[in-house]
């Protein structure tokens, strides 16, 4: 296997160099993508990175040291440029979070190499079994928002994106023979089609944490209270909450009820640093809660009609019965939301399906007489 010496990509990080960039990237029409963002390594995750490659050469654009890169927009929203990624939709939600990008006419790699059939569709397992090229993800966990970042750093960034017009190619061509070239533009719109979630803090997430835990009363106004406080802690010291604290611990103290700071010394996940900056901070949580009134309880869901629940185990089945005998993954032949959707609506004609997010032209095609008769006759596949 080859260990690839490349040069250095050309580091841009100034709006002059920006524009003369976008210039030439408005003459192409394909362009490989990639990002790196600290989510590891900080209270809220941003892009530090957006790499890029033409057939000609390699860039890497430093959004944090320029004040406005929305000058991208206009690449990212042209329909004649292809963006290539590599599992593309943490890209995306990232670009959009981050800058309000919208990236239009996707291929995504890892997602043609999915409808392929490969099983093992990591960047580095697709170097290694098209191209015969090592890459050394040891700098996949990396903090990327330090500065200056280090060039073994930077040659990994580069990597990521160097080699992905060959690899587009070769799915491309094996898309063609297999005859999966619209079913993988399908999958693609699957893929790339997202809701950018709102990143603030939900003080009533530690009911879906404590619930699992058979946690007594005493014990879940506890756990609210460290919560909250493992939130506040993690804002002040700008770290990833379940890094400073896991889920663990703060269920263990919920549970243990120390009363003492020196009790909370040697507990595993719980760094004693932070028990010496605010341990009594941790303690004085921990008695509030002892002493709260719980919160009522957030109301359950209703539950599902028996029926629509009937018909989406019969949809499941048939669609891993279907990626068995194609020799692909379940989500690719129909994601879950989609099968729940259908298993709601129960389509009685082909007609039915349409207006149905995940089901186009081509599954319409493919498997629209399967699915109705599934909703209308599930005993068959239950």
């Amino acid at each position: 296997m080859t260990l690839p010496t490349l040069a250095k990509a050309t580091y841009i990080d100034n709006l002059r160099d920006l524009h003369k960039l976008v210039e030439l990237l408005s003459a192409e029409d394909s362009i490989a993508f990639d990002t790196e963002s600290n989510s590891l390594h900080a209270y809220r995750g941003r892009t530090c990175l957006i790499q890029l490659s033409t057939h000609q050469e390699d860039f890497i654009i430093d959004p944090l040291r320029i004040d406005d890169i929305g000058i991208l927009d206009k690449i990212f929203t042209n329909p004649d440029i292809e963006k290539i990624f590599h599992a593309a939709e943490y890209d995306l939600i990232c670009l959009k979070r981050d800058f309000d990008f919208d990236v239009v006419n996707v291929f995504d790699t890892m997602a043609a190499a999915r409808v392929c059939g490969y099983r093992r569709v990591g960047l580095s397992a697709i170097l290694a079994s098209l191209l015969d090229i090592e890459h050394n993800k040891s700098h996949q966990t990396a903090d990327w928002g330090q500065s200056p970042l280090p060039d073994d750093y930077l040659l990994y960034a580069k990597m990521d994106t160097h080699y992905l017009f060959q690899i587009r190619d070769l799915l491309y061509e094996e898309l063609e023979t297999l005859g999966r070239v619209e079913e993988a533009r399908e999958y693609f719109i699957d893929v790339t089609t997202f809701e950018v979630k709102p990143q603030q803090f939900d003080p009533d997430g530690f009911w879906g944490l404590g619930r699992p835990h058979h946690l007594t009363r005493r014990q879940m106004s506890v756990l609210r209270e460290l919560y909250i406080l493992r939130d506040s802690l993690a804002k002040t010291y700008d770290y990833p909450t379940h890094m400073l604290i896991s889920n663990k611990v703060i269920i263990k103290l919920a549970r243990d009820l120390p009363n003492h700071r020196n009790q909370l010394f040697g507990i595993r996940g719980l760094p004693d640093w932070l028990v010496n900056q605010n341990g009594d901070e941790i303690i004085e949580a921990i008695s509030h809660g002892r002493s709260s009134r719980l919160p009522q309880r957030p109301p359950r869901q209703e539950p599902l009609p028996p029926d629509v629940v009937e018909r989406y185990t019969a949809l499941h089945n048939w669609r891993r019965e279907k990626a068995s005998q194609r020799g692909i993954d379940s989500d690719v032949i129909i994601s879950k939301h989609t099968l729940w959707e259908v298993a709601y609506r129960k389509p009685q004609s082909i007609d039915g399906l349409d207006g149905i997010h995940g089901i186009g032209q081509w599954r319409r095609r493919t498997y629209g007489p399967d699915l109705i008769e599934v909703v209308n006759d599930p005993s068959s596949f239950i």
